[in-house]
């Protein structure tokens, strides 16, 4: 009896696994996801962390469907921050090369157009701001810094498994 592995034609190499620094990024960047969403996530909680009740009330609509939605970003972004992983697993393919390339490239550059206007607005516009000031904005710094590595690391992810599967 033959496997469906053996019946392919082997004309196509398998590609080279993904190098150290591309699994690690990969992980990294899921990882510059986690603490946003536990800032989240206590806040959705009703752990103070610079927002008046009025202002979670009014604004964030916590308690109420504001936890739903606060808790629900948190989730589909710590599952857009895992999606990189798709890029550097030598076992799990749900799509071809040729799809999955370009995909990642358009994420990237989603990513760091997104940055960079963020960092526009925050350097240029005076932003209103609900936090009290002092240490819960220095707290909300701290946890949301990390996703501004998220677009240089997913382009050098995407940029791997670019030359990874061209070379095929």
């Amino acid at each position: 009896m033959t496997t469906a592995s053996s019946a392919l034609p082997s004309s196509v190499p398998p590609p080279e696994p993904a190098p150290a620094w591309a699994r690690r990024a990969a992980h990294a960047i899921a990882l510059c996801a986690v603490p946003s969403g536990l800032w989240r996530i206590a806040m959705a909680s009703g752990v103070y962390v610079g927002y008046g009740d009025r202002v979670l009330r009014e604004v964030y609509g916590i308690p109420g469907w504001g936890i739903a939605y606060v808790v629900g970003l948190s989730v589909l972004a710590e599952l857009a921050a895992l999606s990189p992983l798709l890029l550097v697993s030598d076992r799990w393919r749900p799509m071809s090369p040729g799809v999955l390339a370009p995909l990642a490239w358009t994420a990237s550059g989603i990513l760091v157009l997104g940055a960079l206007w963020q960092l526009a607005v925050l350097f240029t516009v005076e932003s209103h701001t609900y936090l009290a000031s002092g240490a819960p904005q220095t707290v909300w710094g701290f946890v949301f810094a990390p996703l501004l590595a998220i677009p240089a690391l997913m382009t050098a992810v995407t940029w791997s498994y670019a030359k990874r599967h061209r070379a095929r």
